[in-house]
């Protein structure tokens, strides 16, 4: 009998595949910090694990655990090493939230470019004559750049096309590995991509610092409009105030941050050219209910010995501790 335990709500279609499984238990927690983890994980051969970290301490005590399914595609917070040593897989959701990635995306874009946020506050507030500062932009024919062009940029790409933006991306490795043929020009340089943008939208994984800071911003045009729909802490919040106070960036449109969730009395909270929104890019319903099915047949078909290999993220690590093992 394997044990399962999932830490975090979870949409009841995933919660139905688990507890319909032969040989199975199920241990559901609600809570999404790692000391609720921490303190269930001991007996379980399988974690599906919401957005809390698992440091190093918590998989030292899972002394029975074979398999980590993540309730979506990134794994930032996760010691990947630690699963590693242990011969632990870590697997990841297939493509089911890029296009409500994008969407979310999309809309920011458009919320930011139209100043959203004070267009309804002039309404609502008896400030009618906002109207006649012109502040609202014009997305047709603005230039766009996508950094990180994987299936978020791409579709986000598409979206956006149909607004008339022109638009390139910067993404290395697809440089190196071969663009797609769909008629977005890469850019070669991050730098050179900063300087031609009206409008900038982050969709890549974080690598540890921050990708745009004060030196990345000082490329940008006056009144750039920047998009973080990726990961927090790709953008260096501390220089992006900076930049909103002295208005070299116009307006943002961000759904992750440094440290979440974001307190009350946050600098961002207080601008109102920055629409917010709390880590909710691939929230939605459809998207989670998918996020939740895909991650428990990640772990049913671990246990059955039928996963999908390409689905698992540290895979080289994982066959090579079971060939040890035979």
């Amino acid at each position: 009998m394997s044990h399962v335990l999932v830490a975090g709500p979870l949409h009841a279609s995933g919660r139905t595949l688990l507890d319909a499984a032969q040989g199975v238990t199920v241990t559901y927690i609600q809570e999404t910090s790692e000391e609720s983890l921490a303190a269930h994980v001991a007996n379980a051969d399988a974690v599906l694990l919401r957005t809390q970290p698992m440091t190093e301490p918590t998989v030292a005590r899972a002394k029975r655990l074979k398999i980590v399914s993540r309730h979506g595609v990134g794994y930032d917070a996760v010691d990947v090493e630690a699963l590693n040593c242990r011969g632990i897989a870590l697997s990841v959701c297939g493509d089911v939230n890029s296009a409500a990635v994008a969407e979310h995306a999309s809309m920011m874009i458009l919320a930011a470019s139209k100043r959203a946020l004070r267009a309804d506050a002039s309404v609502r507030r008896g400030h009618w004559e906002w109207r006649n500062r012109l502040e609202a932009q014009d997305v047709r024919g603005l230039n766009l750049l996508l950094v990180g062009y994987g299936r978020i940029g791409r579709q986000t790409a598409s979206m956006m096309l149909g607004f008339g933006m022109q638009i390139q991306a910067f993404d290395p490795y697809l440089l190196s590995s071969g663009w797609p043929r769909d008629g977005v020009t890469p850019v070669r340089s991050l730098e050179e991509g900063l300087a031609w943008a009206d409008v900038i939208s982050l969709s890549l994984p974080h690598t540890g610092k921050p990708l745009i800071g004060s030196a990345e911003i000082a490329e940008m045009r006056e009144g750039v409009v920047l998009v973080n729909t990726a990961r927090g802490g790709v953008i260096d919040e501390s220089a992006l105030i900076s930049a909103l106070k002295s208005g070299k960036v116009g307006a943002a449109g961000l759904d992750v941050f440094e440290t979440e969730p974001v307190l009350s009395d946050h600098p961002l909270v207080g601008f109102d050219q920055v629409i917010l929104s709390p880590h909710i890019a691939g929230l939605t319903h459809g998207a989670a209910e998918r996020m939740a099915v895909s991650s428990a047949e990640n772990i049913l078909d671990f246990l059955a010995g039928k996963i999908d290999w390409d689905l698992v993220v540290n895979r080289e690590q994982v066959n090579g501790a079971l060939q040890d093992q035979a």
